[in-house]
């Protein structure tokens, strides 16, 4: 609860500094407080008499400001996909990307385990982020090339593609067009449809082939993918039962491409790769959305424990305190004021949802106890002053 005070000119410079990242440095924006404390500088010294600024400050194209409500939701969900993502072995690589978290396997693998961890973490990832229902659509980039864009197909087996294309489903369906004589005439066909059914026993395996769905109208629009690609789309759920789910746009995608690498090796060499992305920012666009839908409140802070006290001249008792549970690994903050009054310590926890305040006066320093107060219950219990470090861990940690 800093309170910011500077001249204007002062302010200003103050301000340019902290937007200036320094020489070599990578410039991450909202991360700690920097645009908190822009925002505060000015607001409190822009006034209306003053004169305008000969500059105005821009957010760089293809970028935005994100408010401390927006950086918790976005690193909540940046945190589902990352866990995830270590879950399963990954190892971190920084690139420019703003708008994806990409998971990619490189290696000479046997058939469909990687692809099939693939679509095992982009379950795992939606259904951690309770984003509702969802689907994941998967295709054969050499299927639908053989079999829907080659030109010079029969008449009959065009028609019979046509039926295929409107169809959707597991296994079953994969079995249906692998016996089909009509269409397992053709090689490469006949190989995709062959790892497609590997792939689906894969994945029942891994307990996700129900979220997986057969599609052969799905098609992914980069000519890079040689083989498996899918896509994952959240489902809307119907208001009549006998209606389908509707599909409210993708959410995630990928597929391996097996011949990228090579197109940047001056060697050619190739590196088999699979891979999926998740689209950060459309998730974050839809969980933004709901909240504003629901009133949800968002809590800024992660602070578990408010310092207070209800009498004057006791800062240094604070100080100490707080350094305490601070030194305990405990979150932990108070009011920057010499003699702030009680009432308006505890209408911040609860406007904050601090679940606990500790309160220190002259009757708790003589007893020497600690008032522990829970914010929700607003029930006070006095705490011996070396047992108050564990009693708090063993509320937060039955919390």
């Amino acid at each position: 609860m800093p309170q910011l005070g500077l001249l204007p000119g002062r302010a200003w410079t103050v301000l340019l500094g902290l937007l200036r990242p320094p020489p070599g440095a990578l410039c991450i924006r909202a991360v700690r407080s920097h645009s908190q404390v822009a925002e505060a500088l000015i607001a409190s010294q822009l006034k209306p008499h003053q004169e305008k600024s000969n500059f105005t400050i821009k957010t760089p194209k293809g970028t935005r400001d994100l408010s401390p409500q927006q950086m918790v939701v976005r690193e909540k969900i940046l945190d589902v996909v990352v866990s995830c993502f270590k879950r399963h072995g990954a190892k971190g690589l920084d690139t420019p990307a703003f708008e994806l978290k990409d998971f990619d396997i490189a290696g000479q693998f046997d058939p469909m385990i990687p692809d099939a961890e693939c679509l095992k973490i982009m379950c795992e990832i939606l259904s951690g982020l309770h984003l509702g229902d969802f689907l994941i659509k998967i295709s054969w980039k050499d299927v639908r090339h053989e079999m829907v864009v080659k030109k010079g197909l029969a008449p009959e087996v065009a028609d019979r593609i046509g039926d295929y294309v409107q169809c959707h489903g597991g296994i079953s369906l994969v079995e249906q067009m692998f016996q089909d004589p009509r269409l397992s005439q053709n090689k490469q066909a006949l190989e995709g449809l062959g790892d497609l059914k590997l792939l689906f026993e894969y994945l029942t395996l891994f307990g996700v082939a129900e979220k997986v769905s057969f599609d052969l109208s799905l098609a992914r629009g980069l000519d890079y993918y040689t083989g498996v690609i899918y896509e994952a789309v959240l489902l809307q759920t119907p208001v009549h039962a006998e209606e389908e789910p509707l599909n409210m746009g993708s959410v995630a995608a990928g597929g391996r491409y097996d011949g990228l690498v090579g197109m940047f090796d001056p060697r050619g060499h190739k590196v088999p790769c699979v891979g999926l992305s998740i689209g950060v920012e459309r998730i974050f666009s839809i969980v933004e959305q709901r909240i504003k839908t629901f009133g949800e409140k968002i809590r800024t802070t992660e602070t578990q424990v408010f310092v207070a006290t209800p009498q004057k001249n006791f800062l240094q008792e604070r100080l100490k305190l707080i350094a305490e549970l601070w030194d305990a690994g405990i979150k932990a903050e108070l009011m920057y004021k010499n003699n702030p009054k009680l009432l308006p310590q505890l209408h911040y926890c609860e406007n904050m949802g601090i679940p606990l305040v500790v309160i220190i006066g002259e009757q708790e320093l003589k007893e020497g106890v600690i008032k522990l107060r829970s914010v929700a219950s607003r029930e006070e219990v006095a705490i011996k002053r070396e047992n108050l470090v564990a009693e708090i861990q063993k509320r937060l940690s039955e919390s």
